[in-house]
């Protein structure tokens, strides 16, 4: 906790102190909401509470306009992961005239399926959101695999099965160009403008960890479909 002042006089609700990135600050809120889960301290919930709110922006979706510079698609993923977490382990909910955790997943969730891009590589999401920013033109694994990783998990959540075909969508895209592979190695990301024909097989192990996760909770939503038929059925 010694690297986080945002609760202090004259700073900003949910951010690090420096080199630590703004995404970075959404997996902290992550860990401190898993902290409360498993131990029942809430020592640090009026801290996430505050920040998790403060970084919602105009539109509750997690984009603040002070991170337009540098905000990509992962970057509010975390955030919207950490809200998804926050709705799955019954972390308290905000006052009622303020977002509820369920409600800031969704948004996330929601924004980033109009930004799936089909005008380049049948499909993905481009790393950047904004144009103007570096990256823009690279689709990479992360941005899709968060992606995917919030989808399954809203599926579990609410039994709503558009969330599980947007999930499928994403990891099918994923292994169809070369991000994933047959033995699931997941590789950084590909070059929109060459028609992501060129792999970077650079890894990174949060990779694997979202796959992982949204993985675990589409085996669980496959196993509801059944138990819920058998119930019908029976």
């Amino acid at each position: 906790m010694q690297w986080y002042v945002g609760e202090q006089p004259g700073q900003i609700p949910g951010n690090l102190v420096p080199p630590y990135y703004w995404w970075e600050a959404g997996a902290f809120m992550g860990v401190l909401i898993d902290y409360y889960y498993f131990t029942l301290d809430d020592t640090y919930n009026d801290i996430v509470t505050q920040a998790m709110l403060f970084q919602v922006g105009p539109n509750d979706d997690y984009m603040p306009p002070n991170q337009t510079k540098t905000e990509g698609n992962d970057d509010q993923s975390f955030w919207g992961m950490a809200a998804m977490s926050a709705a799955e382990q019954k972390f308290p909910n905000p006052p009622a005239d303020q977002p509820q955790w369920l409600a800031l997943a969704q948004a996330v969730f929601n924004s980033q399926a109009l930004r799936w891009d089909t005008t380049t590589c049948n499909g993905g999401l481009r790393w950047q959101i904004f144009t103007f920013n570096d990256g823009y033109n690279y689709k990479n694994t992360i941005s899709n695999g968060c992606f995917f990783n919030l989808a399954s998990r809203l599926a579990v959540y609410t039994g709503n099965s558009t969330y599980a075909d947007w999930a499928n969508k994403a990891y099918d895209w994923v292994f169809t160009v070369g991000l994933g592979s047959p033995d699931y190695n997941f590789y950084d990301g590909t070059d929109a403008l060459a028609g992501c024909t060129s792999i970077d097989h650079l890894q990174w192990t949060y990779n694997a960890g979202v796959f992982l996760l949204g993985a675990a909770n589409m085996y669980n939503f496959v196993r509801m479909l059944r138990m819920d038929f058998a119930s019908y059925d029976g």
